[in-house]
């Protein structure tokens, strides 16, 4: 079987969990199967974040990621016409299954079958935190994506019956299955480079973890408000220490953090490299995740697998991926939040509890089975089986 990936829109840095996923599959397909070939489609500045190929796995430049030349004349060109010029780029290509890993197919339109993951539609609940434009793109793009895919892989019962409730699609399509986590997240007992991490980014008290991109929807404001909470009425004596890249509610999230008088409680350390997250998860006393919606949510799974005990929302699908291992709030509200924190921070007892049941539930999340899994839809799709 011969399977084409695509990450033409693949930008590194710049998609959170999806890059996660993306990379983490790619390694673990050219690890496990060495019975089918891959073809991964990207473009050229970014072809050298992938491994390198071997006789089985090969990487094709198709340059139109944004931003590009190619990228804004395929936009003027679909904007006034039907017209996709990307499908011109695999005239000729031979493939029994084409992948596309990021909710949207790119292109559409090809004689292929086609494998999507789709990760959520947000957009559908939550108009308001997109810009005209990108509401519109997504409106016109996520939809048409999911009709038109042979098969559909989701990482969470929530997004399917989201797919089959808003968008109509035929739930004997869909397939769940759950992200893994790498091993690079697991316990650490070594005290030395937990100590270098501790003193490069000045942790010295102890403190909750937040590590998303600053989206509204990541429900920064109300953290901080439920901090604000803890700090003047439960006498909570830690840090918040936020990492990710800045987006859209950056700026408001700076000033609020002045606003309520919290600059000396929490740490915004940006984006980090993957390879420090890890010893984050290991020194923070709890995560805390107060997003409003998620596709799946794989800081929950890496912070379990830290043994960090994780206190969440109890929105969209992350009741469902925690499971009884963590504790739940209601994202809109504050005092909720800084309650079911102040439960898990005041009560040591409480915290083993959760570490213990929550290494237990990393169990399900498991790369080998994700990859595994995945190649089984690439066989379904590519012989047209339901």
């Amino acid at each position: 079987m011969k399977v084409g990936l695509s990450a033409i829109s693949f930008v590194p840095g710049k998609m959170g969990g999806m890059e996660t996923y993306f990379r983490n599959l790619v390694s673990y397909l050219m690890r496990m199967d060495g019975k089918n070939s891959y073809t991964l489609f990207c473009d050229r500045r970014f072809a050298q974040e992938f491994p390198p190929p071997t006789a089985s796995f090969s990487v094709e430049s198709v340059n139109y990621a944004k931003p590009s030349l190619k990228w804004f004349a395929r936009g003027v060109l679909r904007n006034l016409s039907s017209l996709d010029i990307l499908r011109g780029e695999f005239k000729g290509v031979a493939l029994d299954v084409m992948h596309h890993p990021f909710t949207v197919l790119t292109p559409r339109g090809l004689p292929i079958p086609t494998v999507l993951t789709f990760w959520d539609m947000q957009q559908e609940f939550f108009p308001e935190f997109f810009a005209p434009a990108e509401l519109s793109k997504r409106k016109r793009t996520f939809r048409a994506s999911a009709e038109e895919a042979t098969r559909i892989i989701v990482s969470a019962e929530f997004t399917r019956e989201c797919l089959v409730h808003r968008y109509g699609i035929d739930a004997g399509k869909i397939d769940v299955i759950y992200t893994g986590y790498g091993p690079d997240y697991r316990v650490i007992e070594e005290s030395e480079g937990l100590a270098r991490v501790r003193s490069r980014y000045g942790l010295e008290r102890p403190f909750l973890y937040y590590p998303a991109a600053t989206w509204p929807h990541k429900n920064h404001k109300n953290l901080l408000a439920a901090l604000k909470i803890l700090k003047d009425e439960m006498g909570f004596d830690g840090d918040l220490v936020l990492t990710g890249v800045a987006m859209n509610a950056h700026a408001s999230l700076q000033s609020e953090v002045a606003h309520l008088g919290l600059s000396d409680r929490v740490k915004m350390l940006g984006y980090l490299d993957y390879s420090e997250l890890p010893s984050l998860y290991n020194l923070a006393t709890m995560m805390v995740f107060p997003s409003f919606f998620e596709g799946f949510g794989i800081p929950l799974v890496e912070a379990m697998a830290c043994g960090c005990p994780v206190v969440c929302s109890d929105a969209t699908s992350l009741p469902e991926i925690v499971g009884g291992a963590g504790l739940l709030f209601d994202p809109a509200s504050p005092r909720d939040i800084a309650e079911k924190v102040w439960l898990a921070w005041s009560d040591q007892e409480k915290r083993r509890e959760m570490i213990r049941a929550g290494l237990e539930r990393t169990r399900l999340f498991d790369w080998e089975t994700t990859a595994s899994r995945t190649l089984q839809v690439y066989e379904k799709a590519a012989g047209g089986r339901p």
